[in-house]
């Protein structure tokens, strides 16, 4: 602390203004279901799609697979 009393900031903090602006228009922060998508509508749907990924991908390397072995018997 310097010897007026009042704390010393680093250069990037921002001065009174930011402070309040960031205090009273950012608004609480929001943590709960962040990570796993909000709502369980919402997760629901991210696993479904995950689950249609997945299957894509296993029928395109399945389709290689085939084309390779296609190949080799030719």
């Amino acid at each position: 602390m310097s010897d007026d009393g009042s704390a010393t900031r680093s250069p990037g903090e921002g001065g009174r203004f930011m402070r309040w602006a960031f205090r009273h228009l950012a608004g609480p922060p929001e943590v709960e279901g962040a990570v796993q998508g909000g709502s369980a509508e919402a997760r629901e749907l991210w696993k479904r799609d995950l689950a249609e990924r997945k299957r894509y991908t296993r029928e395109q390397r399945e389709r290689k697979r085939a084309a390779k072995e296609a190949d080799r018997r030719s």
